[in-house]
């Protein structure tokens, strides 16, 4: 290792503009040419639901420490104006380029296959006629229009709502007054309407707010509309909780989510060209400086056309649907208690393969005469939750259920109060989290009396119990009935659940925020003394984000010591490679699915080691949530977690590489590296397993 290695902020990125690079190359995946309209639209959409989510949590904060006098410098070496400042000229850029995307792009490619989008200023009298009908009989009912006058303040908005402004005056008065109405989000955003124009066209929609604007005379009876403009608030949606000082965390939560709608405006987003004096009145109203308005060149809430593709798609304008495959390892007819004392270990790569092993194995546990407890952590659930359900029929079968819920997963708070009173209902223990910390780490315990004793059956995970994400998010669950490892996790329920200390050392985990981190530093640090010029060190670490400025610079001090290092990091990536060492590569994957694995591998001198985390390298993780990561002992899942790590280090489609200048290389667009493109290569991996197991489980001929 050179002795002159002197680790600073340059080599550190600011993490929110990495964020915004990140979202830079989700927005890339909307210009790939080989890609189908409405996927490239989706990502037009998450774009714009990630924006908002930056704004909510990230600039919000910001803003805080700017109003709080802040001086000091991140990490980076970056004032906290210079990080807004940078932000929105990255932002404005961005959007710039997303609503080109959108109008030059892909509205007029979908035209050609038929879909079509009509502006207000494209109906013909025809059309007009079938859309005031359509208002009238499904929109006008639901509509609210609210004056703002001395008598009536201006109102409360909703986050992230369309509101429309209406200037107007009423009758026999020259005084102009003004009004809002919110476009109801209950209602579809994209309406479908009969067109003889378009011969052979798919579908014609519009969009609601252009209804609501075109008849919104009918809201204001013996008012003569003079101006409507359309705009869009994003709020500050974040907030910390002293729990010392609470008494009773769930209650003061619910507070905090009724107050989140009185919350100060961030962001104001107007279309350009219909400014004048209603744009001016709604920013005075806000009170927010120019700093917070965003004009954008289309329709607001680009998010919302996750409606239109899950209306539209179909063959051609989507990507083939990549069904999630069975797990080889789980036989029909047979036990899950007994497959996982059968195999000992079993992973679960989702979403390739099928969420259903996890959802079974708690729904046979609840019907189950031999199972004794059950024990689980929740982070994030869907709405309508099969492992809910299981849970909530264990407890009432009489099991003892312990369920450890996160109330405060951010922008989940309100569904995982909702489900966790229904569980409580059915009798199941509900532990809302500890005081100081999220609960993040994904583990599910049985416990089961069996022939010799009690045994523990575990599935532990990258990812959350929920068979939503379970079909869009890259995560690995592991099945096992290691000893050891169940003794670990009983020893952290009892943490979680009480007041237990962890253990001196774990048996075979690493848990946040006792040791993860030392952890991590000690594993680097080995690679590191063991490298040598003959046989260097290897590290390889999949995340979702790289922020803890510790790390990096162990990470360096290894490079600088001849150890090998890769990092395939999707979103927020604070290392800035290529100083001094080219030891260092950092690549990141946008595709289809939303990568969130976490998997680190340690060369060890050749004896590698392997490790599955629900935690990234970032300060939260290692500080303020509790995380686990955990061992892959067994040679088969070691042998998959190579493929898909060479897959992923070798994918020039979808990859793209960190440079010095902290820019990332562009991927490829027109699918002329398809075959290295690594997420399509894992799929056809499991699905060459699953043929092979029908295959196998074929009747033999006589």
């Amino acid at each position: 290792m050179s002795a002159e290695f002197k680790f600073g902020k340059q080599y550190l990125i600011n993490r929110d503009l990495s964020w915004i690079d990140f979202n830079s190359r989700v927005l890339d995946e909307a210009s790939a040419q080989g890609t189908p309209l409405l996927d490239r639209l989706k990502f037009i959409a998450i774009f714009s639901n990630n924006l908002d989510e930056f704004f909510m949590v990230r600039i919000a904060g910001l803003r805080k420490q700017l109003d709080a006098g802040d001086k000091g410098t991140d990490a980076s070496g970056l004032p906290v104006q210079e990080q807004l400042d940078r932000a929105r000229e990255k932002v404005l850029d961005l959007t710039s380029r997303q609503y080109s995307l959108l109008n030059n792009e892909l509205l007029p490619a979908l035209r050609q296959k038929g879909l079509f989008l009509l502006k207000r200023n494209e109906w013909d009298s025809a059309e007009r006629s079938e859309i005031g009908r359509i208002f009238r009989k499904m929109i006008y009912p639901a509509l609210t229009p609210v004056a703002v006058d001395p008598s009536h303040p201006f109102p409360v908005l909703n986050n992230c709502a369309i509101e429309i402004a209406v200037r107007l005056r009423q009758r026999n008065s020259r005084k102009t007054v003004r009004a809002l109405v919110e476009v109801p989000s209950v209602l579809p955003r994209f309406i479908a309407i009969p067109s003889r124009r378009f011969p052979g066209a798919g579908k014609v929609h519009v969009f609601l707010e252009d209804i609501i604007m075109e008849f919104v005379g009918e809201l204001f009876s013996g008012c003569e509309i003079l101006d409507t403009i359309p705009f869009r608030t994003t709020k500050d949606m974040d907030f910390t909780i002293d729990e010392e000082g609470v008494a009773d965390l769930l209650s003061h939560i619910q507070k905090e989510l009724v107050g989140r709608r009185s919350r100060h405006a961030l962001r104001v987003e107007f279309i350009k060209g219909q400014g004048g004096a209603l744009e001016k009145w709604i920013m005075e109203r806000l009170e927010i400086g120019e700093d917070c308005r965003y004009v954008v060149e289309g329709p607001l809430h680009l998010a919302n056309f996750f409606e239109l593709i899950g209306k539209e798609a179909k063959p051609g304008l989507v990507e083939e649907e990549w069904r999630p495959l069975p797990s080889k390892a789980f036989k029909e007819g047979e036990n899950v208690f007994d497959t996982i004392r059968r195999k000992e270990s079993i992973p679960l790569f989702l979403p390739f393969q099928s969420f259903d092993p996890v959802v079974r194995l708690i729904e046979e546990a609840a019907d189950d005469p031999s199972v004794l407890a059950i024990k689980q952590t929740l982070y994030r659930v869907s709405g309508n939750s099969p492992v809910v359900a299981a849970l909530r029929r264990a407890a009432e079968n009489g099991k003892q259920v312990t369920v450890i819920v996160e109330l405060k997963a951010r922008f989940d708070e309100g569904n995982n109060i909702q489900w966790a009173r229904k569980l409580e209902q059915s009798g199941a223990h509900v532990i809302y989290g500890i005081p100081g910390l999220k609960i993040h780490c994904k583990a599910l315990m049985v416990i089961r009396r069996e022939q010799g004793g009690i045994r523990r059956y575990l599935h532990l995970s990258t990812g959350n119990y929920n068979d939503k994400t379970a079909r869009v998010y890259t995560d690995i669950g592991y099945f096992t009935a290691n000893e050891d490892i169940g003794a670990d996790i009983s020893a952290l329920f009892n943490v979680m659940t009480g007041y237990s200390s962890p253990p001196a050392s774990w048996r075979k985990i690493a848990a946040a925020p006792s040791d993860l981190k030392e952890k991590f530093i000690s594993l680097i640090d080995r690679e590191a003394r063991m490298s040598s010029p003959h046989s260097p060190g290897r590290i390889i670490a999949k995340m979702n984000s790289l922020v803890e400025p510790d790390l990096v610079e162990h990470i360096y001090r290894a490079a600088h010591a001849g150890v090998k290092i890769d990092l395939v990091v999707r979103g927020i990536c604070c290392l800035r490679p290529g100083i001094g060492t080219d030891n260092i590569r950092v690549t990141s994957i946008v595709d289809r699915f939303l990568e969130h694995s976490r998997i680190y591998y340690f060369a060890n001198g050749g004896n590698p080691e392997y490790y599955l985390a629900s935690a990234d390298w970032m300060p939260r993780n290692l500080y303020r949530r509790i995380e686990i990561m955990f061992p892959v002992e067994d040679g088969e899942t070691r042998s998959l977690l190579d493929q898909i790590l060479k897959f992923q280090l070798n994918d020039r489609m979808k990859g793209r590489t960190l440079m010095p200048s902290g820019l990332y290389t562009e991927s490829d667009k027109t699918g002329k590296y398809d075959s290295r493109r690594s997420q399509k290569l894992t799929y056809e991996l499991f699905r060459r397993e699953s043929q092979e197991r029908k295959i196998q489980a074929q009747p033999k001929p006589l």
